[in-house]
């Protein structure tokens, strides 16, 4: 990334830390950097998440480096859940070159968890039976997160536990991990392969199986 670009970011970064307070963590992810893995370069108030400079990037990130979309529309106002349990109020800016290129990613996270108690005392009071059932998705913040994450959502899609997956079961939710960015994470093949009972070259032969399928349907 530009350096006056990067400079410009940290500014603003900075500014708006101190403007919203130690709550509010903000990041600067670096889209053109070779590791996918270490996107973060620069960090303020990173207590909130725990994170540092050199560290990975969130679900949405990642999904922007996988899919590296000409034209994403910012993410505003999301809910996103750190391991240890807080809840953020997350926003993602896609930062744009002189080409219009996404290059860089500007996140800002707002700890909400002790404001969330309060409206949970506070609802008993006054919620309705019509408010009942509401939920917002939260997205998974950290990498090490996400492939469990996408792990349970590739199950979920198969919608059998993985003892009584047969091949194409297991063929359908690798693929659906491959798709989604979590072979981009570093070891996940040996978690993955563990994870469905089968051989590191198996995974690979049921990757490359979709992907031979996929080359002659557009054929």
């Amino acid at each position: 990334m530009d350096s006056k670009r990067l400079e410009m970011l940290k500014q603003i970064a900075a500014a708006l830390a101190a403007q919203f307070g130690p709550s509010c963590e903000v990041v600067v992810h670096d889209l053109t950097a070779k590791d996918p893995e270490k996107s973060i370069v620069y960090i303020v108030n990173s207590h909130v998440t725990g994170r540092r400079i050199g560290d990975g990037p969130s679900t949405v990130v990642m999904e922007q480096i996988l899919h590296a979309q000409e034209n994403p529309q910012d993410h505003l106002g999301y809910l996103t859940r750190t391991p240890d349990g807080k809840i953020l109020k997350s926003s993602t800016i896609y930062i744009r070159d002189s080409r219009g290129r996404v290059t860089a990613i500007l996140s800002i996270n707002y700890d909400i968890s002790a404001l969330l108690m309060m409206e949970g005392a506070i609802s008993g009071l006054i919620q309705t039976s019509e408010d009942k059932g509401k939920e917002e998705r939260i997205t998974v913040l950290n990498v090490s997160d996400l492939l469990d994450d996408l792990i349970e959502q590739s199950v979920a899609l198969v919608g059998k536990p993985v003892a009584l997956m047969n091949k194409d079961d297991k063929v359908r939710a690798i693929q659906f991990l491959s798709q989604h960015g979590a072979f981009l994470i570093t070891k996940s093949s040996d978690k993955v392969a563990k994870y469905f009972g089968i051989s590191k070259y198996t995974l690979y032969s049921y990757i490359d199986l979709k992907q031979e399928e996929k080359h002659h349907e557009q054929n």
